[in-house]
Formats: C-alpha cells, structure tokens, sequence
C-alpha cells in the first residue's frame, strides 16, 4: 500500500507519552473550579507566573496609545501590519538586550546584533540544536531536566541527549566526575559529543548554579572542545541568595572574552516566565558566533514573533521605571508563594529541595513511597491525581535518578487554590494508613532536612553580621 504520510508524520518519539504530559491530559479532562468544579484537579503541572500580571494590566490601562497603535498622534497600525523583516524591530532588540543585563545585575553587557527573535524558546532551543549538531550527535543534559526537552531538542533535529546524572546528596549540583562519566557513555554507545546544555535557574530544581559548579562546566568544555548552551529563561525568577551567575558572566570573569570558549557559549532567553507572558510567544538565543547568528536567523523567519507584539513589549519594557517596580515587586510574590508551599507540605511531613529561583519547588515525597522504585513513584503520582486531585509531575518524567521526587508548581494559582491544594495533601497523608506507617519508620529525612535548613540559617546570620549587614530580605 502507497506510504500517505513521512517519517516525522508517523514518529512515535515525541515524548507525548511522558507522564509529564498525561498528567496535563488527566487534568484537562477534569479542571478545578471554585464554583463550577470545587473537586477538579488543581493544576500544580504548569510553571506559569501569574503572580504580578495585576501590574502588567494597570500598565496597559495608564497606557491606552500603546494598544491601540499610535505614537506621536498618529497611527502605527499599517506600519506593524505590512511586512516585517525577520531580524525583528530594532526597538525592541534594545530594549530585551536592556533588561537581560538588568535582571543578571548589570555584569553583563549584551550587542543587539547578536541576538534572534524566536517565537518562544521551545522555537530558541530547536534551533540551536539545528545549528549544532548532526542528526545521532549528541548533547549531554544535567538531570533532572525538563520534559519537554526530549520533544525540543531530539524529535526534529535527530539528536540524541545523553543524561549528566545528578543526586539528591549535593542537591543535584553538577560534578566534574558526573560530567566526565556522560562524556565516557556517550563515547561507548559511538555518539559524538557537541555539547552541555544547562538550564539555570534550573527547571524543576529551583535552584541556580553555583560559581564553581560554572567553572567546572567551562573547563570541562573547553578541554572537550565542545559548545555550551545555557538556556537562562528562569533568570528573571530568583528571589533568594545565592544570586544568579549567568554563563556570561562567569566566562567574563574568567577573563576568557577572546578565548574559543567565547564563540562555543549561547544563552537562549525568553519573557515567558520573567514577565509571565508565555502566550505572546517571545524567545531569543544569543551568542557572540557570527556565523551561528546569521544561520539562526534565517531559520527563525519559520517562527516570528509578530510586529504587533513586538511593539507593545518595546513600550513596556523600555517604561525603565515600571520594569524594576515589576521585578522587585515579583520577587516578593515568589518568596511568599514558595514559603506558602513549603510550609503547606512541612505540615504534612514532606520536605522541598532548598531554591532561591523559579516558579516551583522540587519535593521529597520519598518517604511516601512502599518502596525505593521508580514503579512506586508512578503508583503515588496517580494517587495524588486521582485521590488527592493534584497534577504534579513526577521526577521520573524529568530523568530524576531517584525515585520520590516531584516537581511541584505555585505561581499558576490564586493563595485560596494553594490553600485547598495543601489541605488535599495533608488530608491524603493522614487518611493513608501505607504512608503514615512510611513516615512513622522513616522520620529522620525530615529531622536532617529542618537541622541542615537550621544550621544553613544560622551560618547565614554569621556571614551577615560579620560583615556588618544583618537585614534580610523575607
């Protein structure tokens, strides 16, 4: 019979099987309202910031020119409708290059040239990895990672990820030997190696990258001879110390500007998360290679951000004063979120992974588990789908190498939807009698967890009041 549709048509490798993806399925079928649905699923699965989008409106109230197109009297309307070049409106390049320096601090400046507008950063990452790799080379990935990287970066470049295993013991922070045993596996199974792709703040952790664990990625690479893709959406969410170091500036640093290493590095950005408007589809990549540039330029006219939104964002992001109010102002949101959640959870006995970024917390269920096995894991994920009427994803969806972890979201909500959510769980811990005996046998995680946090806190107020500086920012 005559073949109707190609390869990629009938491909089952887009990871949609992934229980990552199923949990967002089961909760569509079955969405939480508070009046509509009181016993729907509450969407815990989606790294959403809703958190200040209050400003965002009042912005566009006080600033009724700027939707409707005019400027200076007059309509913009033709101007933006008509043909737009894919290079993208140069207002706007100047002022994204502006406030990716302002969220990492002012340590590093960014050339508008080296930037490309993508629509989105799922379009970012694409084709970055069009750009690097050959169909069956390989990238090495930290784990866990995101979902839906296998969907990103595997299912129409052809490339392949190799896992950077990472554990619970050093906060799943980046080692030279982890780094050195991915290369060695990737090498065993004949797979030829272009690069580490990172993301920090790391989604699902929550966390950033420390200086040294930077340091060990930039000398790994360098020795490897292999490119560095950061991908650096998260940067505009933290909102605890340590601060963020972007592979920028640790490059900088390492006084390494017109080394190789300058050309093999590339950060893709995005406003989906920093200012929570993942539907306006803005992502960029940004490297100091010339040639990578021009080449993803050209592949991005098959994914452009439109005029439209380029304009209204130029306006909001080029109002300075209203941009450091709504990062300073978010800030407070997501540590008061992030605590709400940690404290829902600690009353029933589960511990977070310690974060400073993000929009979600990476959580301990392992003492929930009947046992030390990723089947466990998926038979308490759909417990707490089905019984507990939460979506979250487990860490086997992310390649966690343990089993028990799950990522868990909460600036997609209202405090009243995080509330019942925490309710659900402590509800469903005291209600199961398998997991109560679990937390009786095994209460020490938690015991270390609360001392390692007492003694973490205490050191900090040493550091601070040696120095002279004992304020706080919670």
């Amino acid at each position: 019979m005559l073949k109707m549709l190609s390869k990629m048509a009938m491909c089952k490798s887009h990871g949609q099987d992934s229980s990552y993806f199923i949990g967002w399925q089961e909760y569509e079928k079955n969405p939480y309202d508070p009046l509509q649905n009181p016993s729907g699923i509450i969407q815990m699965g989606l790294a959403e910031n809703q958190l200040s989008f209050d400003l965002l409106e009042s912005w566009l109230t006080r600033n009724q020119d700027v939707i409707q197109f005019r400027e200076n009297g007059g309509s913009m309307f033709r101007d933006l409708a008509l043909f737009q070049d894919y290079h993208g409106l140069q207002a706007f390049k100047n002022v994204l290059v502006s406030f990716m320096a302002e969220i990492r601090r002012k340590k590093v400046k960014f050339d508008p040239k080296n930037l490309v507008l993508t629509a989105g950063s799922t379009s970012a990452n694409e084709i970055l990895i069009f750009c690097l790799a050959e169909p069956g080379e390989a990238l090495l990935i930290p784990t866990p990672y995101y979902p839906g990287f296998d969907r990103d970066l595997k299912w129409r470049t052809g490339a392949e990820i190799v896992p950077i295993h990472c554990y619970s013991s050093n906060n799943f922070g980046i080692t030279e030997s982890a780094l050195e045993e991915a290369y060695e596996q990737a090498q065993k199974r004949n797979l030829t190696v272009k690069g580490v792709f990172i993301t920090n703040p790391s989604n699902p952790l929550g966390t950033t990258m420390s200086r040294n664990e930077l340091n060990i990625l930039i000398t790994f690479a360098m020795t490897k001879n292999i490119h560095i893709v950061s991908d650096e959406i998260y940067a505009g969410t933290v909102f605890d110390s340590p601060k963020f170091i972007s592979i920028m500036e640790a490059l900088i640093d390492r006084k390494l500007e017109r080394s190789k290493m300058w050309n093999q590095v590339h950060i893709v950005s995005s406003l989906s998360k920093d200012l929570g408007l993942p539907g306006f589809r803005v992502g960029m990549i940004y490297s100091n290679n010339e040639t990578l540039i021009a080449a993803a330029t050209k592949m991005s006219s098959f994914g452009l951000i439109s005029s439209q939104t380029q304009y209204l964002l130029s306006k909001i992001l080029g109002d300075r004063k209203f941009i450091k109010r709504y990062v300073k102002e978010n800030k407070k949101q997501l540590i008061h979120r992030r605590e709400m959640l940690a404290s829902g959870l600690g009353n029933s006995g589960i511990e977070c992974l310690e974060s400073n970024a993000g929009l979600f917390c990476f959580v301990d269920m392992r003492d929930l588990l009947k046992s030390n096995t990723f089947e466990a894991e998926m038979e308490l994920w759909k417990k707490i789908i089905s019984t507990v009427g939460l979506n979250v994803s487990p860490g086997s969806s992310c390649h966690c190498s343990e089993p028990g972890w799950f990522r868990v979201c909460f600036a997609n909500m209202s405090k009243e939807t995080l509330d019942l959510a925490m309710q659900r769980i402590n509800n469903f811990v005291n209600s199961d009698r398998d997991i109560r005996q679990n937390l009786r046998q095994q209460p020490s995680r938690s015991v270390r967890a609360a001392g390692s946090r007492r003694r973490r806190t205490i050191a900090n107020w040493v550091v601070k009041l040696s120095s002279g500086d004992g304020r706080t920012d919670r």
